[in-house]
């Protein structure tokens, strides 16, 4: 049976002219809609015997234009196959953002079939689908509910990704932790109902340079003890999105094949309350040998990280890079869609943010302020998790994990929202991808 040919979608920004991509019908159709490129207006076009000949597409003004202004066709359109026509700039970004865009979490209901998009002249068939697989990977685990994806399911679902990678993968488990130093991420998963764990993730030649990720991997967090209101609470499910992101990251690294010694660290608990809840006021040990008062446990994610990245660090890689949703300080200073980034390293700080912008995955300096470190003070221990200041706090927050990194050459740290509270090109409302593009790009400049 002959495959139907694509569907035409036609895209025109404001004030383009369309008299060579129409027909007289339909641009006479065009007109009489109001059709003027207006961005993500859709207008179906007239066919030939009735039938539909396609659709018009406003991508909006150049100097207003998102890098992924066709993710807003691919979020609109019904299932079928479209091709893009007219003048859509660059053809990798135009079918990566129609990708993006056309994104569903379809697990708790009907599933329909999505829009599809035939690879336009020039653009890059394996980077679209890398990067698309790599964003709808951790989508998909954002969206999860927690029922579903305890620790026990999270670590099932890394191992199955560590399979399709050809990584290796091992994971300490429960008091496992304690024998192998990892105390505090320990202390905040123990009153779950699966026990906590770290797992490990490898992959390329031990000769290459060597990238360390860790992605904070808190399946729900109540709060602990110092609990969460309810409205708090709601969103929860996400707090595992450092992880799900880092896994994204590592998905799009693995797939290119770039030539790094990828290392990824996940520490996977959940924030629970029972009697063996860790309390405010307990001073845990660290793999580091610092003692951290704990001012909140509601402050529990950097607690996690804080083991991890020391694991990271001891083997001094060339970058160690976290990801973690890790305040509403971060959100409060720069909103849902520009997660903070923290480095050591002002320049690589700067290829993030260019690449970030070049691909629609921003990302904003924020200063590693070492006077507001003093804020983490402890009068019994060498630092106090949550601090007793109101200000800064993704700053602060920041400068706690810092403590944890000394040997690794550049360090990055991003503080990231993994949600999208309402739709925009490219991302539609819910778990999303936050910094995978971006920090891709510039490793894929460094080490293809």
């Amino acid at each position: 049976m002959p495959v139907p040919s694509p569907l035409p979608l036609i895209c025109a920004g404001e004030g383009a002219p369309l008299s060579k991509l129409l027909s007289k019908t339909q641009l006479g159709w065009a007109e009489a809609n109001g059709f003027a490129g207006q961005r993500g207006r859709l207008v179906p076009l007239p066919g030939t015997a009735g039938a539909l000949g396609g659709y018009l597409f406003g991508l909006g003004r150049s100097d207003d234009r998102p890098k992924l202004v066709t993710g807003l066709a691919g979020a609109a359109l019904e299932s079928g196959e479209y091709r893009l026509a007219g003048d859509f700039g660059d053809p990798t970004l135009a079918a990566l953002g129609f990708r993006l865009g056309a994104y569903r979490f379809d697990r708790y209901r009907k599933q329909k079939p999505l829009p599809t998009l035939a690879v336009p002249d020039g653009a890059d068939a394996g980077e679209v689908a890398r990067l698309a697989d790599a964003a709808f990977f951790a989508r998909d685990l954002v969206n999860t509910s927690p029922n579903d994806l305890g620790p026990d399911a999270f670590e099932a679902e890394i191992r199955a990704f560590a399979a399709r990678h050809k990584m290796t993968v091992k994971a300490i488990v429960g008091d496992d932790l304690l024998k192998q130093n990892f105390p505090m991420i320990h202390a905040v998963g123990r009153a779950g109902p699966e026990a906590p764990r770290l797992v490990e993730l490898n992959w390329g030649k031990k000769s290459d340079p060597k990238i360390t990720l860790v992605g904070k991997g808190v399946t729900f967090d109540t709060g602990g003890l110092d609990i969460k209101p309810a409205s708090g609470m709601l969103l929860m499910k996400k707090d595992m999105g450092g992880a799900a992101n880092v896994l994204g990251l590592a998905h799009a690294i693995v797939d290119a094949k770039l030539k790094v010694r990828l290392r990824v660290l996940i520490p996977i608990v959940e924030n629970s309350i029972s009697a063996s809840a860790f309390r405010p006021g307990d001073v845990l040990p660290s793999r580091s040998g610092q003692t951290v008062e704990i001012g909140n446990t509601d402050a529990e994610g950097r607690l996690i990280l804080g083991d991890a990245l020391t694991l990271a660090d001891e083997e001094s890689p060339e970058l160690v890079l976290d990801m973690a949703t890790l305040t509403g300080a971060a959100r409060t200073a720069l909103g849902p869609d520009l997660p903070p980034l923290y480095s050591t390293d002002d320049g690589l700080a700067r290829e993030l943010m260019a690449a970030g912008l070049a691909s629609d995955d921003p990302l904003w300096q924020m200063p590693l302020w070492a006077p507001y470190d003093r804020m983490m003070d402890s009068r019994i221990a060498d630092v106090n998790n949550a601090g007793s200041s109101p200000f800064a706090g993704s700053i602060t927050a920041a400068m706690f994990l810092k403590r944890f990194v000394k040997n690794a050459r550049v360090w990055v740290h991003l503080d990231i929202f993994a949600w999208a509270p309402e739709a925009r090109p490219g991302r539609p409302f819910g778990g999303t991808d936050q910094g995978i593009r971006a920090v891709y790009g510039v490793l894929k400049q460094r080490y293809s």
